[in-house]
């Protein structure tokens, strides 16, 4: 990292944000430290696989002069930047003047720097200094001998006896001590380390504490952000369902004006007080942002700086803080969605007391007590046709729901966009019959095809196109999104694992599943921990991206699963899962304890297959020949 504090942007590198050290520049001509270069490099597999150096700013790729040496040596071979290096070293060149000549208005260049005043003193100014007898004991450096450069020599004294060096740390007390303090105030204490012996752990804790601060930082923004998502998606919600309301009004327009008033003011109010409760959760967030921000900055910079005074400064405080770890628990209101439900059938036959409908808070699965309410029935047949959907995921492209089934007996995928949600009305031929859906990003989906061992990648906009397909060494059924360049996959071969392949198919490596021999349903929770399943073993399993087990959930009795299939996870980490041969949709918590049956036969569930969340925490739940859309009242 550079060490020098220059304010020109053209002697800063972009990786450490600080001005250049041993600076280097690339065929691209854009500049940087070659210690952050080489950081960097190291975290890029493909250029390194190219043999090159990859530019931060560019992306330019620059080939290294000997590319069978190691990767270490692949930055000290470029040349050097002999321009900027020039200019750092013209800007560097500075001295300080006498600070006891400045305070009587000359400049006269200071020669000494006292170690222990952290003055600057001219040859004269600097005899005065050494006459005073509490001050003639002092470590003087001369400057023209380094340089004009101040060596690293920092000035820790005690502020109660003020020619006293701190060089004891009391552990009972936590303050930093002069000698004369520990015999006067610390005799009776146990527990006095040496200054030397404690910064390392002073400086390991606080650089935890910035750690701790980044993370954080990160959450509040993410919860920010999502929660700004969240209020523009109720708006928009709110828009949509005013529209199906002014719709129903056209059928009895002069009996209906009256009550549809009514129902549109009682939308706003619902959505306001919605918007506002996110609002103000919101405004929450950005607050303890901004304390959380200042906190790390001003941690990081006595790091950075490595100032032992302003460290022990902030150290008792932020060892408190660190010791008492903030356990508060995010106040998220609690996911939820308000929907708009209609009969336009019995609005003709009784138009005197006709109900436009009715505008409700509707939750989501966070809140445990909420009832599941069937908002509409997607049905998939055409004819006596039959259909075997074996998944079911939703996606948002350009605003627009798309709700999307893989159909693996006609080998076709099949979607019905929102808010036109009676019937699918888009197909797409699949080469085999698939398997397994799984959202990849953005408006893009991946299907599993084992039969001709094949990963079909889908892109919707909305209406959906064949992008590309991968071939892969095994047979896959199981299917899930791991990060941006990964996907999860179950094979059929028994060997109790998921492979992790990248883009392109390629087994990257593998995790164990414990008793789930062949994974079929796989799931990766918002805490990055995997939830597999399959029919023939009547149980779940939850394990790390390590293949360390968190859980297995094998119950018995009434509860016991015959035929496990779909899994999701909500927000709160709560786990949702599907049976299909006893008509129920399971909760448990994220450690794998039953919760309770969110759906079962009484519910309208009959063979359901697979299940899945949207953004607004709506559960979609299929069989072989429909989708069912339920959301959740709040009690």
């Amino acid at each position: 990292m550079a060490t020098a504090k220059l304010t020109d942007n053209h002697l800063t590198c972009v990786i450490c944000t600080e001005v250049f050290t041993d600076p280097a520049t690339l065929q691209c001509n854009h500049t940087f430290c070659k210690s952050c270069l080489l950081k960097y490099t190291k975290t890029q597999p493909e250029a390194i696989q190219a043999k090159s150096i990859p530019c931060p700013s560019c992306r330019q790729l620059t080939r290294v002069a000997n590319p069978d040496s190691p990767v270490e040596k692949w930055v000290s071979q470029l040349k050097p930047s002999h321009v900027i290096q020039g200019l750092m070293d013209d800007l560097g060149e500075s001295s300080d003047t006498c600070s006891v000549c400045k305070e009587d208005g000359e400049t006269t260049p200071g020669t000494m720097w006292c170690t222990i005043c952290d003055d600057v003193f001219c040859d004269g100014c600097l005899q005065l200094h050494k006459k005073m007898p509490r001050l003639r004991d002092h470590k003087v450096i001369d400057l023209r001998i380094h340089g004009n450069e101040k060596p690293k020599e920092q000035r820790f004294m005690c502020r109660i006896h003020k020619d006293e060096k701190i060089k004891l740390f009391c552990k009972d007390c936590r303050m930093a001590i002069c000698t004369v303090c520990c015999s006067i105030k610390h005799r009776k204490c146990d527990d006095v380390e040496t200054i030397d012996a404690m910064t390392p752990l002073v400086t390991e804790t606080l650089i935890n504490e910035t750690r701790n601060q980044e993370k954080k930082i990160k959450t509040y923004n993410d919860n920010i952000s999502s929660t700004n998502s969240e209020i523009k998606n109720l708006l928009i919600n709110a828009q949509v369902m005013k529209d199906q309301v002014q719709k129903e009004r056209m059928v009895a327009v002069d009996v209906l004006l009256r009550k549809e008033k009514k129902l549109l003011d009682r939308i706003d109010k619902l959505t306001e007080t919605r918007v506002q409760e996110l609002k103000a959760y919101r405004k929450s967030q950005e607050i303890d942002l901004q304390m959380r921000q200042q906190r790390y900055e001003f941690t990081d910079k006595a790091v950075k700086a490595n100032c032992v005074a302003d460290m022990y400064d902030i150290y008792g405080t932020v060892a408190v803080a660190y010791r008492d770890k903030d356990t508060t628990e995010d106040k998220r209101p609690i996911p939820s969605t308000i929907v708009f439900t209609h009969d336009t059938d019995k609005l003709r036959r009784y138009v005197d007391e006709v109900q436009l409908g009715k505008a409700n808070t509707v939750g989501g699965l966070s809140d445990r007590t909420s009832s599941p309410v069937l908002m509409h029935e997607i049905d998939c047949r055409s004819g006596d046709m039959f259909y075997d959907l074996r998944d079911v995921v939703v996606l948002t492209v350009h605003g627009i729901k798309v709700i999307t089934v893989i159909d693996y007996l006609h080998r076709r995928l099949s979607t019905c966009y929102v808010p036109s949600k009676t019937s699918f009305n888009t197909c797409l031929q699949l080469p085999s019959q698939p398997m397994r859906i799984a959202k990849v990003g953005g408006a893009r989906a991946a299907v599993t095809l084992p039969d001709t061992r094949q990963i079909a990648f889908i892109n919707f906009d909305p209406e959906p196109t064949l992008q590309s397909t991968v071939r892969t060494r095994r047979k896959y059924g199981g299917l899930a999104f791991l990060n941006p360049s990964q996907l999860l996959v179950g094979g059929y071969d028994g060997r109790a694992s998921v492979d992790v392949l990248d883009m392109k198919g390629n087994i990257l490596k593998s995790i164990s599943t414990g008793v789930i021999r062949n994974p079929h349903e796989i799931h990766v929770s918002g805490e990055k921990k995997l939830v597999v399943s399959e029919v023939t073993v009547k149980s779940i399993v939850s394990v790390t991206r390590k293949g360390k087990t968190v859980f297995t959930y094998t119950p018995t009795g009434d509860r016991a699963l015959t035929y496990p299939q779909g899994i999701t996870t909500i927000r709160t980490g709560d786990i949702l899962l599907v049976d299909r041969d006893t008509h129920r949709v399971i909760q448990l918590t994220k450690s794998g304890q039953f919760v309770r049956d969110v759906l079962t036969q009484k519910d309208g569930m009959h063979y359901p297959h697979s299940i899945c969340l949207d953004d607004d925490s709506v559960l979609y739940v299929n069989n072989s020949r429909y989708v069912r859309v339920y959301g959740f009242e709040k009690h």
